[in-house]
């Protein structure tokens, strides 16, 4: 299976606008992501991981992710935890606030005093939090922003501006434009390991590592099939004039 970077942590705030305690975990998680954390973390926008953001969900899925909820209904961890898998950390503003023995924030679009001393104090944890995640997967320090693409083919995907998504390729299948994620890293594997698209039982096993990462209609399997072998002739063509 292709290694992917696992140099940040994925923020998934649940931003909910009903409760100032939302307007918190917005304000605290782009503390973290512009200020204490720059270059360690990006943020998961929810709504559109709960929608179907395939970026959104495949870098929960391989990356390390923290989520930080206003109340304890913990929309965000659940949600994270039934599409991608367990947070690596988990943060209740209610929760944390009682503990500290603050006051509730007041104010949805523009917070109180409370509101501010909450933001610090959420922002504080959640990049405590970070530093303890990347620690324990061995990347504590290590500066993410370095970090040059798999290739040159790998684009950004299309979801939000937040900056989560992991390297995907665009492939004409069936007349359509599909984005399949993480192409670039399976390939490199593929061709190190010595497979050969000559070999069915080869692309039989790139086939399985594929579709790990990616929804493969069972009817349309043999034309993401040929599109696959496809693109990675185009990737060892391309790598082999690099």
């Amino acid at each position: 299976m292709p290694k992917l970077p696992e140099r940040k942590v994925g923020i998934v705030a649940c931003s909910g606008e009903e409760l100032p305690e939302g307007t918190v975990t917005r304000l605290a998680a782009l503390k973290v992501l512009h200020e204490l954390r720059r270059g360690r973390t990006v943020t998961i926008c929810l709504p559109l991981f709960l929608a179907g953001g395939e970026g959104d969900r495949a870098f929960a899925r391989f990356h390390p992710t923290i989520t930080v909820d206003g109340c304890d209904l913990r929309c965000a961890a659940r949600g994270t935890e039934m599409y991608s898998g367990k947070p690596a950390a988990s943060v209740v503003v209610s929760e944390l606030l009682a503990q500290a023995g603050l006051p509730l924030p007041e104010g949805r679009r523009r917070l109180n005093e409370a509101g501010q001393r909450a933001v610090d104090l959420t922002a504080n944890r959640l990049a405590q939090l970070v530093d303890e995640v990347l620690e324990a997967k061995g990347a504590a320090g290590e500066p993410a922003a370095d970090q040059a693409p798999a290739s040159t083919d790998a684009i950004a995907v299309g979801t939000c501006s937040c900056g989560s998504a992991i390297p995907a390729t665009r492939v004409t299948i069936e007349g359509r434009s599909v984005e399949l994620l993480a192409l670039p890293p399976i390939f490199r594997q593929f061709r190190d390991a010595g497979g050969s698209i000559d070999d069915s039982g080869w692309v039989n096993k790139l086939m399985e590592i594929v579709k790990i990462y990616n929804v493969v209609p069972p009817e349309a399997e043999g034309s993401y099939r040929e599109a696959i072998v496809r693109e990675y002739e185009t990737f060892c063509a391309r790598e082999a004039v690099l």
